[in-house]
């Protein structure tokens, strides 16, 4: 498990992450020969993807592809397509589209199958708390014989049995029940997905209670590898031609940007 440096951005104070290895040295790709570029993605995954009030497609995720495309001088060429999450792949090994932009899962069998970018966004791991009764760092004393509410079954149990091995773990049927005996002050912290948690604290149903504590934490192990575009298995040039420009976009600072607009409170 790892807790990831975070690139702080003064004037919104929020912190956004910095997945990508600045060392890389890529040259910029020619794309000249290819006529298209066809991303799909999907409309159920807000902030990554989604249709807005106007029903136009709109996300995280949506926007990095515009960006990819600015980047790489092939906005003239560029398409973005909705479709069911669960025929992105078929179409995709067709030969009807080049990239999805939709939280394909890494996996052993699905690199088997298809090639990928490096990974651009990671799912940290967070514990909550309430603001009455913060944890401080180093985290694991503090979190000694403490009881901490987790999603029963889930990949963040089996992560804070490994790692934290000296709390009490109270285990919940589901998200919500765990928060709401965080706010009842039956548990002391709630372990779980970063992101999903940082639009809690800013719910009405956090009611302006709680607030993070130490981390983040990641696990590959545990969390997986995190969001990457999917490629047909032999169109690794252009995963690699994509990696280019997720470099950039990193450095000239549009990712933060991009996270910062959809994602208000920083689950890093």
């Amino acid at each position: 498990m790892l807790s990831t440096g975070a690139i702080p951005v003064a004037a919104q104070a929020v912190s956004t992450p910095n997945f990508w290895d600045q060392r890389q040295r890529l040259s910029k790709p020619v794309l000249a020969p290819r006529e298209r570029i066809r991303f799909l993605t999907s409309t159920d995954y807000p902030p990554f993807n989604f249709l807005d009030a106007r029903g136009r497609l709109g996300g995280f995720n949506v926007d990095l592809a515009r960006a990819i495309c600015e980047e790489l001088d092939i906005v003239d060429r560029c398409q973005i397509e909705a479709r069911p999450f669960a025929e992105l792949v078929p179409l995709l090994e067709k030969g009807d589209a080049e990239a999805v932009i939709a939280g394909i899962g890494i996996s052993p069998e699905s690199r088997r199958r298809l090639a990928f970018t490096e990974s651009y966004l990671r799912y940290p791991a967070r514990f909550v708390t309430r603001k009455d009764a913060p944890l401080t760092e180093p985290l694991e004393p503090a979190l000694s014989g403490r009881k901490i509410g987790t999603v029963d079954g889930s990949a963040h149990a089996a992560m804070l049995g490994a790692f934290f091995p000296n709390v009490q773990r109270v285990g919940f049927a589901d998200r919500s029940t765990a928060l709401t005996a965080l706010r009842n002050g039956a548990v002391d912290a709630v372990f779980g997905d970063g992101i999903d948690l940082s639009f809690w604290l800013e719910s009405e149903a956090a009611n302006g209670c709680c607030a993070f504590s130490g981390g983040p934490y990641l696990s590959d192990r545990f969390l997986g590898e995190g969001l990457a575009i999917a490629f047909a298995r032999k169109d690794v040039d252009l995963a690699r031609a994509f990696d280019y420009a997720l470099g950039q976009i990193v450095a000239k600072g549009t990712f933060s940007e991009l996270l910062l607009r959809y994602f208000p409170v920083s689950a890093y």
